[in-house]
């Protein structure tokens, strides 16, 4: 259903060791990087798709946060969750929900929640039982 997202950035090299970091923490292989355009994109091993991106906003204008908009990366397991969420902060993310167990969405739903420096929303869930 999601070819890929594309998540507005308004320092590059700041951002990359951000999500370099988080996406190491799921397991997600960086696809390409290309400072000299200032955009990277990571990918599951076992599809090429959908592809999570990053880079400075298409216009030229500075990368905002949508109010309600959050972007949710699958992880493979709930220890993929708790270490995501503690990179993210680590690596100067903002918390906006610990890791843990959200049974009002579903009875397996794990999931934690975090900013990253520039305020975008991203979720990391596992849907797996323990």
């Amino acid at each position: 259903m999601i070819s890929h997202v594309h998540v507005g950035v308004t320092d590059f090299e700041r951002a990359f060791a951000f999500y370099a970091n988080v996406m190491d923490a799921l397991g997600f292989p960086l696809k390409f990087c290309a400072r000299e355009n200032q955009w990277a994109g990571w990918m599951p091993t076992a599809t090429e798709r959908p592809l999570f991106l990053i880079g400075r906003a298409f216009d030229g204008e500075s990368a905002t946060a949508g109010n309600g908009q959050m972007v949710a990366l699958l992880a493979p397991t709930r220890a993929a969750v708790d270490a995501c969420h503690r990179r993210a902060l680590a690596a100067g993310g903002r918390d906006e929900g610990s890791p843990g167990l959200r049974p009002h969405y579903h009875p397996h739903y794990y999931g934690a929640y975090f900013r990253d420096p520039d305020g975008n929303k991203i979720c990391v869930c596992c849907h797996a039982p323990a």
